[in-house]
């Protein structure tokens, strides 16, 4: 909540210099990939949230797919749902991301925790009727069968067999860039923070890496994932944030004025 606070506070103080709001829905059900239920060991148990399920834990069997919602998750017949998660875990392993982490039940659509936080919402509806200027919502996170911690891209594009499971968020990323500037705050900062800014980051090193001096970070109002004697993501999510500035991008506090920030008025 303090850094829902510091979000809302920031909104309303520079009502004059944000043109444009975009909020993020995490959006999920029971039945997805990254949620207990999806897998079963072999006594057909659930694991608990927080564990990680390794390339290595797939293959020789440690957890399974759960027979019992495999069809509802298929995306068409025949579709071998323990097939996939092999080639799931691996195209993780390969592509340099976390591997498969089995979050509590959160964002859950329909569920109060889908919202926005009320504080944030009302900060982004009073801008929105100061400035004339509607919010863009956009969902991420709805497909059972991939993560999607940053909002541009889910963390696997396509199946075992090659087909397309989702596609990357390109009208969101083409908006992106032509702003000025972009402001980040949001949770968590190792994780969807982090993988939005990753994926942000490879576009503008693909286009004109000057670009990245036009992002700033707000330190003060995002915060990793800590889950006291279970998880601990401080060092990750710091690291990132190094790769950022590292790379031009600005990491700012909320609370400094806006008309300091090191190349605002450039």
């Amino acid at each position: 909540m303090e850094d829902s606070g510091r979000v809302a506070s920031f909104v309303y103080r520079n009502l004059d210099a944000l043109t444009q709001i975009v909020a993020t829905l995490d959006t999920h059900s029971d039945a997805q990939i990254f949620h207990p239920l999806f897998w079963i060991d072999e006594r057909g148990e659930h694991p608990a949230p927080h564990t990680v399920v390794s390339a290595e834990d797939v293959d020789r069997g440690a957890w399974r797919v759960n027979p019992g919602i495999a069809a509802a998750v298929a995306p068409r017949a025949g579709f071998d749902g323990g097939l996939y998660a092999r080639h799931y875990a691996r195209k993780l392993a390969e592509g340099g991301k976390y591997p498969l982490a089995l979050w509590p039940y959160h964002a859950m659509i329909g569920g109060i925790g889908h919202a926005l936080v009320s504080l944030v919402e009302e900060a982004v509806f009073f801008h929105s009727v100061a400035r004339a200027a509607p919010p863009r919502f956009e969902i991420k996170g709805n497909r059972p069968l991939t993560e999607h911690y940053s909002v541009l891209r889910p963390e696997v594009l396509e199946d075992h067999e090659g087909r397309r499971l989702a596609e990357e968020n390109r009208p969101l990323i083409e908006a992106l860039l032509e702003l000025d500037a972009v402001v980040v705050a949001g949770q968590a900062k190792s994780h969807c923070v982090a993988w939005t800014m990753q994926d942000l980051l490879d576009e503008i090193r693909r286009r004109d890496p000057a670009l990245a001096r036009r992002v700033y970070l707000l330190e003060d109002c995002t915060s990793p994932v800590v889950v006291p004697g279970v998880v601990d993501f401080t060092e990750r999510a710091d690291g990132a944030f190094r790769r950022f500035t590292e790379a031009g991008m600005h990491v700012v506090r909320s609370t400094e004025p806006i008309e300091g920030w090191p190349g605002w008025e450039d």
